[in-house]
């Protein structure tokens, strides 16, 4: 299995919404002093920023296979097993991410033509992320599955002595 890289679209997409996040919320806090009256469609982008950043942070944490786990009964089986535990695992996980990008899909297709109440934008951007994060997380697992992919192994971390 090929090593993990540092940096991938993902993150730095994420990294990228959370800065705009950030420079939203900055406008929004000074708007709210006397320096000068803030812009209505402040509070909508920070939560549409918010969510798009969550998203594509949860592809980035699939990419690292970094998620949180119950993994002391599986760490503690042989090689071979482990892997195919884990990817009976990461199959289940699949079919989940599969029903979950079709109903993303149904989601955006329902929402394209309202109207955000702020932002000159359809409310199917918004939902596209959930779309769109889930089309990364079955690219993910699928490279995994397929061992072209990351996958943590305990047994190839290096423990310092």
């Amino acid at each position: 299995m090929k090593p993990i890289r540092k940096y991938s679209p993902e993150g730095i997409a994420a990294s990228l919404f959370f800065i705009a996040l950030i420079i939203v919320l900055v406008i929004q806090i000074l708007g709210r002093t006397p320096l000068f009256t803030g812009p209505v469609w402040t509070e909508e982008a920070a939560r549409w920023l918010w969510v798009w950043m969550v998203m594509l942070a949860i592809a980035e944490v699939e990419r690292t296979d970094g998620q949180l786990r119950m993994a002391f009964l599986v760490e503690g089986m042989q090689r071979k097993l482990r892997l195919a535990i884990l990817t009976v695992i990461d199959l289940a996980f699949l079919a989940i991410v599969a029903n979950l990008i079709w109903i993303g899909w149904k989601t955006i297709l329902r929402t394209w033509s309202n109207e955000a109440v702020t932002l000159p934008l359809t409310d199917a951007v918004l939902y596209a992320s959930g779309f769109v994060a889930m089309l990364l997380v079955a690219h993910r697992l699928v490279r995994r599955i397929l061992g072209v992919g990351y996958r943590h192994d305990p047994e190839s971390v290096e423990v310092p002595k």
